[in-house]
C-alpha cells in the first residue's frame, strides 16, 4: 500500500504563500493547488520496492493535489482581526469615555465658550501676561461676558479658558490616536472587510464630532441670551447633538473592541427558546432607554434645569408642576422649558430602573449564555447606583463633583448595556 507523507514545513510554506482569500472561493483553491505542485518534491511516496508508471503517478499526483486542496480548503478560516485592533478600539473607547467626562465638567463650570477663537490644529498658547489679557479682551467682546460674567475676573478666566483648552486638545489627541494607527492597520491587512467599514465609519462620527466643536463656538459666540434661564435659547440642541455622537462613538468603538477581544459565547440553540430570543430584544429595549435617558440629560445640562426644582420626589408641592406648559407654543416646552426639561429627565430616568429591573428578574429565569447572568447583573446595580447619584445630585443644587460622577454614570450604565447586547449576539433563533 502507499503511504502519503507530507513535510510539515512544505505545508506551512505554501499555506502563507496561498494568504488568506477567503473560504471556498476559487481563487483560493486554484493557488493552494499552484503551491501544492511547486512543492510537490517535498511530498514523497514510499514503499520500498514499488515501481509506477508515468501515467499511475501524474494521476496519483493529481488525486492527492485534488485531495491535499480540498482538505486545506476546510481548515484555512477567514482572516481574523489582529488583537492589536482590539485593544486599539478599546483605547479609542476609553478616549472618547473620558473626553465626555472632561466635556461635562467644561459645562458644569460654563467654560466652552472662553476660547472664541477654534482652529484646526490647535490655538496659540498664552504665556505672557499681556497676552493673558489680550485674550481676556477677546472674551469681553461677546454675549456670554457681557450678559452672564460681567464680574469675572482675569485669574477666573484662566481657569475656565484652561478648561476648554484641555477639551479641545483632547479630542485632538483622540483623532490621532485613531486615525494614524488605523492607516497603520489598514496597510498591514489587520482588518477584516467588515472591520474596514467599521473603522471608516468611525473615522467619519470622529470627524463629524470635530466640526461640530467647531460649529457650537461660532454659532454659541452669537447667541441671544433671553432663555427661560438666561442662557443661550438654542445651545440645549447643539449640546445634545454633541453628546448624542459622542455616546454613539463610544458605543460602536466598545462594541467592536469587545467582537475582537471577548467574542460572544456560543450557546447550543437546542436550549433556545422563544423566551430567550424576546429577552434579547428587552436587552436592547433598555440600551435604547439608557441612551435617550442620557440625552435627555443633555438639554438638562443646556437649560440648567437642574437648578430650578431640588427635591425628590416631589417638584413644588406636587408630582406634576404647575409651569410644566407655561410656554407657547406647548412643543417647545419639551426642549426650551426647564421645568419640562427636568420632569421628562426624571420620568425617563424611572422608566429606564424599572425596565432594568424588570430585565434583571427575568434573566434569572431565561436560558442564556454564562456571562449574560453577570452582565445583567452588573447593569441592574449600576442603574440604581446611577438614580441614586442624579437624586443627590439635585436635592445638593447641582455641585460640580457629583454632577460629573452622574454623568460619568451615565457612560458606565451604556457600557454594561453593550456588553449585555454583546454577550446576547447568538441568542436569535428558536428551534421548532
Amino acid at each position: 500500500m502507499l503511504t502519503l507523507r507530507f513535510n510539515s514545513l512544505a505545508c506551512k510554506k505554501f499555506l502563507q504563500l496561498s494568504g488568506c482569500q477567503g473560504i471556498g472561493t476559487p481563487s483560493l483553491k486554484s493557488v493552494i493547488q499552484h503551491k501544492f505542485h511547486s512543492f510537490g518534491s517535498r511530498c514523497q511516496l514510499s514503499k520500498p520496492g514499488t515501481q509506477l508508471n508515468s501515467t499511475s503517478k501524474f494521476s496519483l499526483g493529481k488525486r492527492l493535489q485534488t485531495t491535499a486542496a480540498i482538505r486545506i480548503e476546510k481548515a484555512v478560516v477567514k482572516p481574523a482581526n489582529h488583537k492589536a485592533v482590539g485593544y486599539w478600539l478599546l483605547g479609542c473607547s476609553g478616549m472618547v469615555f473620558g473626553a465626555v467626562i472632561l466635556g461635562g465638567v467644561t459645562r458644569l463650570t460654563e467654560s466652552g465658550l472662553s476660547m472664541v477663537t477654534w482652529r484646526l490644529l490647535g490655538e496659540k498658547l498664552p504665556i505672557t501676561e499681556s497676552e493673558w489679557k489680550a485674550e481676556f479682551a477677546k472674551y469681553q467682546q461677546y454675549p456670554e461676558f457681557k450678559m452672564k460674567n460681567q464680574s469675572i475676573t482675569l485669574e477666573e478666566f484662566k481657569w475656565i479658558w484652561w478648561m476648554e483648552y484641555g477639551h479641545r486638545m483632547w479630542g485632538r489627541l483622540i483623532g490621532a490616536s485613531f486615525y494614524m494607527p488605523a492607516t497603520f492597520f489598514w496597510a498591514k491587512g489587520w482588518l477584516t472587510p467588515v472591520m474596514k467599514k467599521r473603522v471608516a465609519f468611525f473615522g467619519a462620527l470622529i470627524a463629524a464630532q470635530g466640526l461640530m466643536g467647531w460649529y457650537m463656538v461660532k454659532s454659541g459666540l452669537e447667541d441671544r441670551f433671553d432663555g427661560p434661564s438666561d442662557v443661550p435659547r438654542v445651545s440645549q440642541y447643539r449640546l445634545a447633538s454633541h453628546l448624542s455622537l459622542a455616546f454613539i462613538l463610544y458605543s460602536l468603538l466598545l462594541s467592536s473592541s469587545l467582537d475582537v477581544l471577548l467574542p460572544a459565547q456560543k450557546v447550543d440553540l437546542a436550549t433556545i427558546t422563544k423566551l430567550s430570543t424576546r429577552f434579547r430584544m428587552l436587552a436592547h429595549s433598555c440600551k435604547g432607554m439608557v441612551f435617550l435617558t442620557a440625552l435627555s440629560g443633555a438639554f438638562v445640562a443646556g437649560l440648567d434645569a437642574g437648578l430650578v426644582y431640588n427635591s425628590f420626589p416631589l417638584m413644588g408641592n406636587g408630582l406634576i408642576p404647575s409651569d410644566i406648559l407655561s410656554m407657547k407654543p406647548a412643543i417647545t416646552n419639551f426642549t426650551e422649558n426647564p421645568t419640562t426639561v427636568q420632569f421628562d429627565h426624571r420620568i425617563l430616568g424611572t422608566t429606564t430602573l424599572c425596565l432594568i429591573s424588570g430585565m434583571w428578574l427575568l434573566s434569572r429565569k431565561r436560558t442564556l449564555p454564562a456571562r449574560a447572568y453577570k452582565a445583567a447583573t452588573a447593569m441592574a446595580t449600576m442603574a440604581w447606583m446611577q438614580v441614586a447619584l442624579g437624586i443627590s445630585t439635585l436635592v445638593m443644587y447641582v455641585p460640580v463633583s457629583l454632577a460629573a460622577a452622574h454623568q460619568s454614570g451615565s457612560l458606565v450604565l451604556l457600557s454594561l448595556a453593550v456588553w449585555l447586547s454583546h454577550e446576547l449576539k447568538h441568542v436569535k433563533r428558536v428551534v421548532k
